[in-house]
């Protein structure tokens, strides 16, 4: 799948089918921790990588320690800054703010361009480590208003790793098959295979925002989605899967700002919706509606993160450390080889 490309949503196989394939040759890589990493034996950490592996491993660790150690980056992580914790009020965070960083544009894009090789080689990983068994994945959901920069965000920031271990869904208006399901039931066919990073642009929050703020059902229906919400997350990370969810928080004026720059210019009509400025006129319950999304569903397992989004530079900053620092925490590791190593370079010499 190419960079910034959507798929449907759609599986041929279930997450838990993925999982429960067996490696050909009865080979040992089945086996794993209880989180779905491969147990110390079956993987090569660094300490013991030698020639252009050690070297691109050490390179990596020294260019993301040098963008951290940048004087505009604050001396917290972005999970601790951005996390949404008991009292989080969303109408107190000012969408024009850059907290954890105070640098300029200039010095975001210097920063991105180290953290974007560390969060590409960790990708790496991660998919490697499926390779060996491992189960783990990734799942980044974006939310946010219309013209917050969610496709910034798939193309600077989702498109910066290599697109064959990205798997991207665009959730639209259901259809009349998706309707005829369980609310999440789409959502299933579209979580990460294991070694993946996942991307929902807009998700099942939608059942609890678009479906609220216009009464699509009755109160009593959408008010019990909440807690389906948490059981369906807490059950994707039961499964070895890190949920980093976003929510990019624009405000009124900067998305005008931005409506108006469509309307202007003939290289942006194809973006806009005459819809959006109808959607403008229920601002107030939209925000209302992600006040209470934000503080029934961020859960110790599977938090909020809202991300100031008036400044695009500094959304996709922040997304990037977001994502950086959950694999970062993971730590995907190189799965050992179930050959022998030596008795296969012997033989490569031997051929013509």
């Amino acid at each position: 799948m190419g960079k910034g490309a959507k798929k449907s949503g759609k599986r041929n196989d279930s997450k838990s089918g993925a999982k429960g394939g067996k490696k050909k040759g009865g080979s040992k890589k089945g086996r794993r921790t209880g989180n779905g990493a491969l147990p110390a034996e079956q993987v090569t950490p660094d300490a013991r990588l030698s020639g252009k592996a050690a070297k691109k491993a050490e390179k990596k660790r020294r260019k993301a320690a040098k963008a951290r150690r940048d004087d505009a980056v604050e001396p917290v992580t972005w999970s601790e800054v951005l996390r949404v914790g008991p009292g989080f009020q969303l109408a107190d965070l000012d969408p024009a703010s850059t907290p954890g960083f105070t640098g300029d544009k200039d010095a975001g894009e210097e920063v991105m361009a180290e953290l974007q090789a560390s969060l590409g080689d960790l990708q790496e990983r991660l998919y490697a480590e499926s390779k060996g068994g491992g189960t783990r994945s990734v799942l980044l959901v974006i939310q946010g208003m219309d013209t917050s920069g969610k496709g910034g965000i798939m193309r600077h920031v989702v498109g910066a790793v290599d697109p064959q271990g990205v798997d991207i869904t665009s959730f639209k208006q259901p259809t009349a098959e998706e309707r005829r399901h369980p609310i999440l039931w789409r959502m299933r066919r579209a979580l990460p295979a294991p070694g993946a990073i996942g991307v929902f642009d807009r998700s099942h929050y939608e059942d609890v925002l678009i479906v609220r703020v216009h009464e699509l059902v009755p109160r009593t229906t959408w008010s019990r989605r909440y807690s389906q919400i948490n059981a369906f997350e807490q059950g994707v990370i039961d499964d070895g899967t890190t949920i980093v969810k976003v929510m990019l928080h624009i405000s009124s004026a900067e998305q005008k700002a931005r409506l108006t720059e469509r309307l202007e210019r003939e290289d942006k009509h194809w973006k806009f919706n005459p819809g959006d400025v109808d959607e403008r006129a229920h601002w107030a319950d939209y925000m209302e509606a992600y006040q209470a999304a934000l503080e029934k569903c961020s859960t110790d397992a599977a938090p909020w993160f809202v991300v100031p989004a008036d400044s695009k530079w500094y959304a996709r900053l922040a997304v990037t450390n977001l994502l950086l620092e959950h694999l970062e925490a993971m730590d995907p590791q190189w799965p050992a080889a179930d050959f022998d190593v030596e008795a296969e370079k012997t033989r490569l010499a031997l051929t013509p």
